[in-house]
């Protein structure tokens, strides 16, 4: 089997490997061979990967706001984690929390302990601990995640929100005109196939439909769940949802508005970095993976540019991972030497800047989706009926 691992070289180099490995351990042995930290290991499934019943995520928002108030009150990080390991109802996240202990009381660091949990921390979250433990600023650093963990679920669930209703209405409009075209026109087609009579063109297409429907509805309908499988499963490889970002990004208002959110999730990720005290270029290609694969390699140039000891502010803008207003913001911020409070400020301000385009969008389609949806259904109706207002006219 296929498995992703990433992976430290010392303290700074991060990189990722794809390798065939009999299982999890099998790969994350192969790169330790190599000289490697294993940060995490995931599969490549051919297939989706279905959750076992009772084995969800780790909560870490919860974890971390329950470990912040207990380091608050005074406790040590071990008593911490023993406390919430005591209280744990779960057996899986209460094994993540023993092994954690475990390794602590063998002299390790909680980030040593994070990389090697069987709960894949989040690479971000591991590095935002390791840079506390070098400032002695843990709850600093977990205050600071949480925060920006709230802010990101926040724009998501802003989106999903957005989204609800026109979906919704979408599936509503759907479903009736499947009830239409599969049930009622069929029966329109006989009643007309008996008056005999010739019928307006559109009429007659819709009851040619009809017709086909009921003489080869078994086939029609084996085609259409066949059709739909291949759609969920192509929706799940990977390749296709990258066609499809491609696509969107080749929208000229959407892909443009995708590029501001990108951004933005990336520049908080990164400012909540460089204040935690980790390096640049380090914090650079932790948070690449945030980026659309594009933007990943001009990222990489950008960080080979600082590394040469060019501007930050010069470097992201010459690639094109700044905006007009983050590249001054960017600037502001080399000069006051607060450049991960600036990054963060970039994000905040485009993150609000999403919210009120998404907004907007979704008051102008919610309308014009109705319209379009009433159109289809009268038309299909109308298309029905018409025949029948002749014959009225005719009688009259």
């Amino acid at each position: 089997m296929r498995y992703q691992v990433k992976a430290l070289r010392g303290e700074d180099e991060l990189t990722a490997f794809a390798l065939e490995a009999a299982d999890a351990g099998d790969a994350a042995s192969q790169v330790r061979d190599q000289g490697y930290t294993v940060i995490a290991v995931s599969p490549k499934a051919a297939w989706p990967a279905w959750r076992k019943a009772g084995t969800g995520r780790f909560p870490l928002v919860l974890f971390s706001q329950e470990l912040l108030a207990l380091l608050e009150a005074g406790l040590s990080l071990v008593e911490s984690l023993e406390t919430l390991a005591e209280k744990e109802q779960q057996p899986e996240i209460r094994k993540t929390l023993t092994q954690m202990i475990a390794a602590l009381y063998e002299g390790h660091t909680l980030s040593h302990a994070l990389q090697h949990s069987t709960a894949n921390f989040p690479l971000l979250y591991v590095a935002t601990v390791r840079a506390s433990e070098k400032t002695g600023g843990l709850p600093e650093a977990l205050s600071r995640y949480v925060a920006y963990q709230k802010q990101m679920d926040a724009v998501r669930r802003q989106v999903v929100s957005a989204s609800i209703y026109p979906l919704l209405l979408a599936g509503v409009g759907a479903l009736v005109t499947l009830f239409l075209m599969a049930y009622v026109v069929p029966r329109f087609s006989h009643i007309y196939a008996e008056m005999g009579g010739e019928l307006p063109l559109m009429s007659r297409l819709l009851m040619g439909w009809g017709q086909l429907l009921d003489e080869h509805g078994a086939a029609i309908l084996t085609a259409a769940v066949l059709g739909l499988l291949a759609a969920t499963y192509a929706a799940t490889r990977p390749a296709t949802r990258q066609w499809l970002m491609r696509k969107l990004w080749q929208l000229p208002s959407v892909g443009r508005r995708l590029h501001v959110f990108q951004l933005a999730r990336f520049y908080r990720s990164l400012g909540m970095l460089l204040r935690g005290g980790m390096p640049v270029v380090t914090s650079l290609q932790m948070v690449s993976d945030l980026l659309e694969s594009s933007l990943r390699g001009q990222l990489g140039l950008a960080a080979a540019r600082i590394r040469e000891g060019h501007a930050l502010s010069s470097s992201m803008e010459q690639y094109g991972l700044t905006t007009p207003v983050a590249s001054r913001m960017l600037r502001v911020g080399e000069r006051t030497g607060r450049m991960g409070e600036m990054m963060e400020r970039i994000a905040a301000f485009y993150e609000e800047d999403t919210a009120r385009w998404v907004e907007r969008f979704t008051k102008l389609f919610e309308p014009l989706l109705m319209v379009f949806i009433g159109l289809v259904i009268g038309g299909i109706v109308v298309l029905m009926y018409f025949p029948i207002f002749e014959l009225a006219g005719s009688i009259q």
